[in-house]
C-alpha cells in the first residue's frame, strides 16, 4: 500500500491584499514579504535574534541557538522576565493608562484593567505566592474560568519564576489531580464557581476532590466569583481577596534565564496519558510577540478579541503573552458564544468596537448554522481583520466569514500551529499575502517547513504527504515534562537523523503544497483513512459536504469495512431553517455532491443527520468520540472536555 496521502480538494478563488490592508502594514506588499522570507530563511537564527531584540532583556544572550537533536536552547545566557515584558515596560509610556484587558462576564457585567492596574494586581499576587512559600522553579496549578484573575495568576507566576500549569476549567477532578501530580504542583489556584450557559460550574468542589489525590499540594487559593457558601479547609484553603488585601503592591520581576520553564500545558483529548508540553521563556515570548504583532498587523488603537479559553495554548499565546508583550487591548469573554442567544460575539464586537477578531472554524460553522440574521443585526464596521485557529477552515466557511462578518473588506489570517509549536508557524500576512480560502498559505519568515514522503523525499506539487518542520524555531516545546524519551519518540523519531535529514519535527499532520508554495492541511494523520487503497484526509471530505447549500457542519470518520478496508461515515448538521421532506433523497444528493466536488472515491458510505456534534468548549469537534461510536457502538474515552454531554447521548440513542 502506498504511504502517500491523496489530496482531492481544489480551490481557485484568490484575494490579494487590499489597498487599505497594505497601507501602514508592518510588512506591506508581496515583494517586501518575498525579500524578508528569503533573508530570514537563509539565516533563521539571525532573523529570530532580530525579533528577540524587540523584548526587554535584563542581560543579553551569548549564543542565539544551541541545537543537538532534539534538544534546543535559544538565547543562551540571556536573562529576562515575561511579566516585566508584558507589564512593566509599558508603564513609562502612554500605554500605562491604556486598557490591557476588557472583560465581559457571561451575565453581562464588564471590567476594564489598564496596564497600570494589571501591573499592580500581578505584583500583589506575586507577593501572595511568595508569602505562601512559592519559590523560583516551583509549579503552580491554575484551574479557573475565563476571569481576569486567571491572567493575573499566570503573570504573577512568571514574575517570580514559578512555572504555571493551567488546567482547562471544564476538566474533571481526576484530570486536575493527574496534571497536578505529574507536574508536582505545590499550589492550586481556583475559584468558587465559574459561569457557563447561565449556570454555575462548581470548580471549588472539583478542586477539593482533586486535592485529596494530590501528593505535594500545600495550598489552595480560591477566587470568589459567586456568592454562595463554599467549604474551606483550615490551613490549606485561602480566599484570593483576603490574601490580596494584605499583600504589598510592589514586587520586582526576577531576572530569569531564557531557558527557564515558563509553563507546562497538558494536551488533552487522547485516550493515553496526557503529555505535559514544556515551554521556556525567551524563545517562546519572542515568537509569540512577533507573530501577534505581524500576523494581526497590530496597531496601537486596536481592540483585539480572541475567543479562546485560557486553558488552551491559544489563550496562553494570543490572549496573554503575545498581546500584552505588544501593549495591546485584549477583550476577554467568560461564557459560551451562543448565550443567551447566538449573537453574543456580534453584540460584543459592536459594544467594544472590536477591530481584530480571532476564533475557531467550528465556531464559524456553528454561526453559519444559526443563520445570517443574527450578525446582520449588529454594526460590525469596526472590524478590520479576521483570524481563524484550531483546525483547517473549509472554503465555504471562509467565504461566509469573509462576506457576512467581514463585509467583504477584512483580510482573513488562517493560522496553523500547535500546542507544541507554542506560536503560529504558517499564516498569511494581511498586508502582503494573497489568500485562497482553505489554505494557511506559507510558513512565516524564519520557519522552515516542508511536505515530504515517509522516506523524507519532498512531495511534488499537489502531492499529499507529511508536514514537517526542518529547522528549530524559538517557541518550540523543549520536552514532555518528566519524559524526554517520550518527547523524542513522539516528535522526532518519524524521520531518523541522516545526511539528508539532520533532525525533523513531525507535526502529525498530512498536507500538500501547491505550485505556489501554499500549504494545505489535509488533517491529522490519525484522521487519514485508507479507502480502497487510497489514503484520504477526512478534512477535505468534510469541506466538500459543508460546501452544499443545506449543510452547516460535518464530521467524517471511518469504520472497518471488509471490502474497502474502511467505510466513511459522515455526521451532518443542517443549516437553520432547512427541513428536507425526504432525508434519503438528501443523503443521496450529498453523496453525489461530494463525488462531483472531489471524486467518487470520497463519497461517504453512510450519512447520519445530527442536531449537533460533540465539541470541546473551545469549539473543536471530538472526532475520536464519533469514531468510537461508529466502530464499537459505545464511547470509552475521556469526555471531560465536552461542552454538552447531551449531544453525545443523543447520538448514542440514534445509534441504538
Amino acid at each position: 500500500m502506498s504511504d502517500r496521502i491523496s489530496s482531492v480538494l481544489t480551490e481557485h478563488r484568490q484575494f490579494p491584499p487590499s489597498t487599505d490592508a497594505r497601507k501602514g502594514a508592518h510588512i506591506s506588499g508581496a515583494a517586501a514579504l518575498k525579500r524578508l522570507k528569503a533573508k530570514a530563511d537563509a539565516d533563521p537564527v539571525a532573523f529570530w535574534e532580530g525579533a528577540a531584540r524587540a523584548l526587554h532583556w535584563q542581560a543579553p544572550w551569548k549564543q542565539a541557538l544551541q541545537w543537538k537533536v532534539p534538544q534546543a536552547k535559544w538565547f543562551v545566557g540571556g536573562r529576562l522576565n515575561a511579566a516585566e515584558n508584558c507589564l512593566d515596560r509599558h508603564l513609562q509610556t502612554p500605554r500605562a493608562n491604556k486598557a490591557a484587558l476588557i472583560w465581559e462576564g457571561e451575565p453581562g457585567e464588564t471590567r476594564t484593567l489598564t496596564y497600570r492596574q494589571l501591573h499592580r494586581d500581578v505584583s500583589r499576587f506575586a507577593n501572595v505566592l511568595l508569602g505562601l512559600g512559592v519559590k523560583k522553579g516551583d509549579v503552580v496549578g491554575i484551574y479557573m474560568g475565563m476571569v481576569p484573575e486567571a491572567v493575573v495568576a499566570m503573570l504573577a507566576c512568571a514574575r517570580i519564576g514559578a512555572t504555571h500549569n493551567v488546567v482547562f476549567g471544564g476538566f474533571s477532578a481526576d484530570a486536575v489531580a493527574e496534571r497536578m501530580n505529574d507536574s508536582g504542583a505545590v499550589v492550586l489556584i481556583t475559584q468558587d464557581v465559574a459561569m457557563r450557559r447561565g449556570t454555575t460550574v462548581e470548580l471549588k468542589l472539583a478542586a477539593d476532590a482533586a486535592a485529596k489525590r494530590c501528593r505535594g499540594l500545600k495550598h489552595l487559593i480560591v477566587f470568589r466569583r459567586g456568592n454562595g457558601t463554599v467549604p474551606m479547609k483550615a490551613g490549606r484553603d485561602h480566599w484570593w481577596h483576603e490574601l490580596m488585601e494584605a499583600a504589598p503592591a510592589t514586587c520586582p520581576p526576577v531576572g530569569l534565564d531564557a531557558e527557564h520553564p515558563l509553563f507546562i500545558l497538558y494536551t488533552s483529548g487522547s485516550t493515553g496519558k496526557p503529555k505535559g508540553i514544556l515551554h521556556t521563556t525567551g524563545g517562546y515570548l519572542t515568537q509569540a510577540a512577533w507573530t501577534h504583532k505581524h500576523i494581526f498587523d497590530l496597531r496601537d488603537d486596536d481592540v483585539y478579541f480572541c475567543t479562546a479559553d485560557i486553558g488552551w495554548i491559544t489563550g496562553h499565546s494570543y490572549i496573554v503573552y503575545g498581546p500584552l508583550a505588544n501593549g495591546a487591548t485584549v477583550v476577554m469573554y467568560e461564557g459560551a458564544p451562543t448565550y443567551p442567544e447566538p449573537d453574543r460575539f456580534w453584540a460584543m464586537i459592536e459594544r467594544h468596537a472590536v477591530t481584530i477578531f480571532y476564533t475557531a472554524p467550528t465556531a464559524i460553522r456553528a454561526f453559519m448554522k444559526s443563520g445570517e440574521s443574527w450578525p446582520r443585526r449588529y454594526d460590525l464596521s469596526s472590524l478590520r481583520l479576521l483570524g481563524t485557529v484550531g483546525e483547517p477552515i473549509n472554503p465555504e466557511a471562509w467565504m461566509w466569514y469573509h462576506s457576512v462578518i467581514g463585509g467583504g473588506r477584512c483580510p482573513i489570517v488562517d493560522t496553523w500551529w500547535q500546542t507544541e509549536t507554542g506560536a503560529i508557524m504558517i499564516s498569511p500576512l494581511p498586508g502582503a499575502t494573497t489568500t485562497t480560502p482553505g489554505t494557511a498559505t506559507q510558513p512565516l519568515p524564519g520557519i522552515l517547513a516542508d511536505v515530504v514522503h515517509k522516506d523524507g523525499t519532498p512531495c511534488k506539487p499537489n502531492e499529499g504527504g507529511l508536514l514537517v518542520i526542518t529547522h528549530p524555531w524559538p517557541s518550540m516545546l523543549r520536552t514532555i515534562f518528566g519524559n524526554d524519551e517520550r518527547y523524542r519518540q513522539t516528535y522526532w523519531s518519524e524521520f531518523p537523523k541522516s545526511r539528508t535529514c539532520p533532525g525533523w519535527y513531525f507535526t502529525g499532520d498530512g498536507a500538500r503544497k501547491d505550485k505556489k508554495g501554499n500549504i494545505w492541511i489535509i488533517g491529522r494523520v490519525d484522521d487519514v483513512v485508507n479507502v480502497s487503497g487510497h489514503r484520504l484526509g477526512t478534512a477535505e471530505i468534510e469541506s466538500a459536504l459543508v460546501s452544499h447549500k443545506t449543510v452547516a457542519e460535518a464530521a467524517v470518520v471511518a469504520r472497518p469495512d471488509e471490502v474497502k478496508g474502511n467505510a466513511l461515515v459522515a455526521f451532518v448538521t443542517l443549516k437553520h431553517g432547512v427541513a428536507p421532506k425526504n432525508l434519503d433523497r438528501l443523503k443521496a444528493e450529498l453523496r453525489e455532491h461530494v463525488g462531483a466536488e472531489i471524486g467518487h472515491i470520497a463519497k461517504p458510505d453512510e450519512i447520519r443527520f445530527a442536531e449537533a456534534l460533540p465539541k470541546t468548549r473551545s469549539g473543536k469537534i471530538m472526532r475520536r468520540l464519533l469514531r468510537e461510536l461508529v466502530t464499537g457502538g459505545a464511547v470509552q474515552g475521556d469526555t471531560t472536555t465536552l461542552e454538552d454531554l447531551s449531544v453525545l447521548e443523543t447520538l448514542r440513542a440514534d445509534e441504538d
